[in-house]
């Protein structure tokens, strides 16, 4: 196993490779490491809902010498705090249990919590990694469909203040035709999480194909888009289970640095190109105050 690579990114790394059964085992495992450091195989068999042999195989397929090794190493990242795995202990869901009193209170204190969590979380050499790949890239596009777009929207419109050549895909058609100016010095940002867009997906992989760089936000590793990404940031979602609502506020906060350490890196560019907006607005009267 490669120095620092941690156990998620090791699967992710051999992921295509992996039987069906195996990535069936692979995914329950990075879902649920904590218990994977400690179960036996007979029990992560029972859980994966596959055959004991095939615990075993994977082992040997991520490179270790047996499931011993392989249950090792998850026990040493969980121990060192490595891990990225995103599944929180499920927290109470504030229409079912806190009454209209708290409901307010507790869904805020559901945000903070996933907010605490992503910082622990934050891998702040791979942050600055994405930032100087979307520094660097002649062109950024930014892909976010249905329940993601609001906040591929709001991405687009910050790093447009920034730099030039940005530029967002459209919620609904001419998608594909924003790949025609996407090449191997471009950079793609993709916005996705559950359930995923198909569409995200499938444009994502094309501008992979193109040779672009991929961005994935999304809520783990092992989904569509972090799987064939070059970079994954990781967040969850403060979900209603009842009616399926997903709160987007702790995947903005990772944007939102996102972007901050893009302006930072083209702090005389963005100073420059806001003097020039703050002309137009004056000339325009664009703004009450």
């Amino acid at each position: 196993m490669q120095e620092q690579m941690t156990f998620e990114n090791l699967v992710k790394e051999k992921y295509n490779g992996l039987s069906a059964a195996q990535r069936k085992v692979a995914a329950h495992l990075v879902q649920h490491l904590d218990q994977a450091a400690f179960n036996t195989v007979v029990q992560i068999a029972r859980e994966a809902e596959v055959s004991e042999t095939t615990v075993i195989r994977l082992s040997y397929a991520l490179g270790f010498s047996g499931f011993t090794e392989m249950q090792g190493t998850i026990q040493q990242q969980i121990v060192q705090g490595t891990s990225s795995a995103q599944h929180l202990n499920r927290r109470p869901n504030p229409i079912t249990t806190a009454g209209e009193e708290n409901l307010f209170r507790q869904t805020l204190e559901n945000e903070i919590a996933i907010m605490q969590h992503n910082l622990t979380l934050l891998n702040e050499a791979e942050m600055w990694r994405a930032v100087d790949i979307l520094t660097k890239a002649d062109n950024i596009l930014i892909i976010g469909h249905r329940g993601s777009h609001a906040a591929a929207n709001w991405l687009s419109f910050v790093l447009g203040m920034a730099r030039e050549n940005v530029h967002l895909c459209p919620a609904g058609g001419n998608s594909y035709e924003k790949l025609f100016s996407m090449n191997e010095n471009s950079a793609v940002i993709v916005i996705s999480f559950p359930r995923y867009s198909k569409e995200s997906y499938k444009i994502a992989e094309a501008a992979k194909m193109l040779g672009s760089k991929l961005i994935a936000v999304t809520d783990r590793l092992l989904s569509p888009v972090g799987r064939i990404s070059d970079i994954a940031l990781i967040s969850e979602l403060n979900v209603d289970i009842n009616t399926g609502n997903n709160s987007m506020a702790a995947v903005h906060s990772i944007l939102h640095i996102l972007s901050l350490g893009i302006m930072a890196r083209n702090r005389d560019v963005m100073q420059e190109r806001q003097e020039r907006m703050e002309q137009v607005y004056s000339s325009q009267d664009v703004f009450i105050e």
